[in-house]
């Protein structure tokens, strides 16, 4: 958290309010936040803010100034925040990098309180490698024999893969939870062996749940509030994420339970079918948490 949805809804708020902003200068409060590129500090003064756009769970902010393009990449990991001066007043604790404008607003702040998240300064061939290295294909733009495609070629976990952000971009726990679901498809399935219906089923709840997310300004648990302060609604529409022992809202009988591998999930039993035990006694590596 934030994923794809609350990174997109960043990016679409900070475009419509910055856009053609200059930046005037660039406070770093913490240098170990600025991950590449803190060299380059300063050739950002006099920068004109062309473009922000979202990449996988990343902001990218395009500027160029004398005829020379450079990039401001905001990971937000696990709580980060970028935000207009008015929805943080005063400067808190946490706040590591302000972006100082001319333009609509006067600046943009990046806040993060776990500090899993990082600034990047980046050229364009800088940019590239980065995105290659990190992220898969977007869901959002990702076609269906693509989707099938990629399901085919790898024999892990369902919701690993949909986690794995080098195969698929921008969604982590809790959409993972909601799209297995919304597809009546359980975590542990095999991603290469779904039938082709089920296949489609997965590529449906995956683009429309992201999709309804991004509609309702994303999910605003934890922390999370797009730039003006705004939060989003789209938690009042989980339907198992930290749902555990509630009725299944499908209403077949069964409740939301919860396992916990790597990260937890949340699934109903009856709709989501486990697949079948290993017949060689392989040892369980989670516990059942009624």
């Amino acid at each position: 958290m934030p994923e794809l949805p609350e990174a997109e809804c960043v990016a679409r708020c900070l475009r419509t309010r910055v856009l053609g902003s200059t930046i005037t200068s660039i406070w770093v409060g913490r240098r170990d936040i600025v991950r590449r590129g803190i060299e380059s500090l300063n050739w950002y003064a006099g920068a004109r803010i062309l473009d922000i756009e979202r990449k996988g769970k990343c902001v990218v902010f395009t500027t160029g100034r004398e005829g020379n393009t450079r990039y401001v990449v905001a990971e937000l990991g696990m709580s980060g925040l970028l935000l207009f001066r008015g929805a943080l007043q005063p400067l808190p604790q946490h706040t590591h990098l302000i972006l100082n404008l001319k333009g609509a607003e006067p600046e943009i702040r990046y806040w993060n309180a776990r500090r899993f998240g990082r600034i990047h300064l980046y050229d364009r061939p800088e940019l590239e490698t980065f995105l290659h290295l990190r992220y898969g294909p977007d869901p959002i733009s990702l076609s269906f024999e693509a989707f099938a495609t990629i399901l085919r070629a790898r024999k892990g976990r369902l919701k690993a893969l949909l986690m794995h952000q080098q195969v698929i971009a921008g969604i982590g726990n809790i959409y993972a939870n909601e799209i297995l679901f919304d597809a009546r498809l359980h975590p542990r399935r095999q991603a290469n062996r779904l039938r082709s219906h089920e296949q489609r089923r997965l590529f449906a709840s995956m683009t429309s749940i992201l999709c309804a997310a991004i509609a309702e300004g994303g999910s605003s648990i934890q922390n999370f509030k797009i730039p003006d302060g705004s939060l989003g609604t789209f938690q009042t529409h989980h339907v198992v994420y930290h749902r555990e022992g509630r009725a299944c809202p499908s209403g077949c009988g069964s409740t939301i339970r919860r396992f916990t591998e790597e990260r937890s999930s949340f699934v109903c039993v009856k709709c989501q079918r486990p697949p079948r035990r290993r017949r060689d006694g392989a040892r369980k590596t989670s516990q059942i948490v009624k």
